[in-house]
């Protein structure tokens, strides 16, 4: 039977940003969109898990909201 829990952390990130990018950014502390306001992509890029994809989101994401990575 297959587990019916899921192995990504609560978060409030888009549904594009893939898990093992979400369980990246929670290991790090990130758990709330706004707190990667100012963050600079690359520090989040050199997590293991956050690519290329997760970070466009993320982005994309902040933008909607007036504000960017750092």
């Amino acid at each position: 039977m297959a587990p019916t829990g899921s192995d990504r952390p609560e978060t409030d990130f888009p549904r594009g940003v893939g898990a093992p990018a979400t369980r990246a950014l929670a290991a790090a502390g990130y758990t709330r969109l706004d707190q990667l306001a100012g963050v600079p992509a690359a520090e989040l890029a050199a997590l293991h898990g956050v690519g290329p994809k997760a970070l466009r989101v993320l982005a994309e994401a902040l933008a909607e909201r007036g504000t960017a990575l750092g």
